[in-house]
């Protein structure tokens, strides 16, 4: 069988189990004439494992668009690249965007070599609707932004996937059980594949109770499955409602939820949730016009 020149390989590689590495990867890994790896280092590990000699090069968001151009002219001389991340599917919270975009411009053929990926993974175990998602990936380290990304996310109906590191872990969730509220059912996912894999299943001011009882629980690698908001569900009473909504006539979502909380003593973030789910009833697109 007649191998194709200048092609492309983006392989998933394994995300804690070594053995998740697929024949077909580990065949395209042995073939290729190089190996652009987010962390050679690590990379080269998980090669020696399979026995695999392929020369490694970096290739990450510090260095991307420096070695892009290097490694498209070796694509055009008639040699195969493949792309691999850390663990997992390349581009799914990882670098490499610049690359590909850069290879489909000048019309070179891409591959995927599909496998191991944390999203598609949590979301199997979860136990929530998986027809319809939203993937997050990290949400920002600070916390005014992160905030903001999580009330934008308050009324999504969807499931919502996270992912999350260990020093910002209890930080999420102490948002999310300020935003999203303390019943709101989460799946915790820890060290998928690896020998200490956790699925712990619970409401999200449970789960931040479960890792606060162990520190050690609060080790690892995470993602975070958070079930969808319930369409239409009111979480105020008639008359705090409508005096948020005189309020947000008057003033902006942020400001009106404040003195409504003062006037109500209802916690104005459940106050911004409602008027943030008000406002997508009345819009067309479920946007926020007012801001």
């Amino acid at each position: 069988m007649s191998i194709a020149k200048g092609v492309l390989y983006v392989v998933a590689t394994p995300i804690g189990n070594l053995q998740d590495l697929s024949p077909r990867a580990q065949s395209i890994l042995q073939t290729v004439n190089l190996i652009a790896a987010e962390d050679t280092r690590h990379s080269r590990h998980l090669l020696t494992h399979f026995g695999i000699t392929t020369p490694l090069q970096s290739l990450h968001e510090h260095n991307e668009q420096l070695k892009a151009s290097t490694l498209l002219q070796r694509l055009h001389n008639g040699e195969n690249i493949a792309l691999i991340s850390d663990a997992g599917t390349p581009l799914i919270s990882d670098p490499g965007s610049f690359f590909i975009k850069m290879a489909l411009a000048e019309q070179i053929t891409i591959v995927p070599i599909p496998g191991p990926c944390a999203v598609s993974s949590a979301l199997s175990v979860a136990g929530f609707t998986a027809d319809r998602f939203v993937f997050e990936g990290f949400l920002p380290a600070k916390p005014t932004a992160r905030q903001q990304r999580l009330q934008n996310l308050a009324f999504e109906t969807r499931t919502l996937v996270f992912y999350e590191t260990p020093h910002r872990l209890m930080d999420c969730l102490n948002d999310m059980v300020q935003i999203f509220g303390d019943t709101r059912e989460a799946v915790l996912v820890k060290e998928l594949t690896k020998m200490f894999e956790t699925v712990y299943r619970n409401t999200l001011s449970n789960i931040l109770n479960w890792l606060t009882a162990q520190i050690e629980r609060q080790k690892g690698e995470f993602v975070l499955v958070v079930r969808g908001a319930e369409p239409n569900k009111r979480t105020i009473n008639p008359e705090a409602e409508q005096i948020l909504q005189i309020l947000h006539n008057e003033l902006p979502l942020k400001q009106a939820a404040k003195l409504t909380s003062e006037i109500t003593g209802i916690s104005k973030n459940v106050l911004y949730r409602q008027g943030l789910g008000n406002q997508k009833e009345k819009s067309p697109e479920g946007g926020d016009s007012s801001f």
